[in-house]
């Protein structure tokens, strides 16, 4: 398996694992819901069913969320070969090697580390649109391009 391939599958793989925890934080809270109708009334009832609700809210954000990365996936055409930086390149600098894609943190394919990052975190924007041999500056750290995939 390619390089890209594997790491377009890894952030797949992260976003499904985010989904299912969503899924399940969901499907408990329903359940709770469903249980806090049925005891006794009063005070505690009604605090209770609030902070159920405050969950099921913060889970739908969240699965706002998962669906933005989902969408943002299915944008990447991973056969898509380009020397200037883009959504689904594979970037190596002299600092780090990223692939700009959705935001799943560190990924690990074949002994070697990549950062899987969003097109529109701080260090996805400088490297967007850069090219091999391109010098860029983060947080007062000074990288080059050595080469985009």
């Amino acid at each position: 398996m390619k390089l890209k391939e594997e790491l377009y599958y890894k952030c797949e793989a992260f976003v499904n694992n985010r989904l299912q925890t969503v899924d399940d934080i969901i499907s408990s809270n329903q359940k709770a819901l469903q249980s806090e109708t049925k005891s006794s009334a009063g005070d505690k009832h009604e605090t209770g069913r609030a902070m159920l609700q405050l969950e099921m809210e913060k889970a739908g954000q969240q699965l706002a969320g998962i669906n933005q990365m989902k969408e943002v996936l299915a944008k990447i055409d991973i056969s898509k070969k380009s020397t200037i930086a883009h959504l689904g390149s594979v970037i190596e600098t002299s600092s780090a090697n990223y692939f700009l894609s959705i935001s799943a943190g560190q990924l690990i394919v074949s002994g070697k580390v990549y950062f899987a990052i969003s097109v529109s975190s701080p260090i996805g924007k400088l490297l967007l649109g850069k090219s091999i041999n391109d010098e860029l500056v983060f947080n007062n750290n000074r990288s080059i391009i050595k080469g985009i995939s």
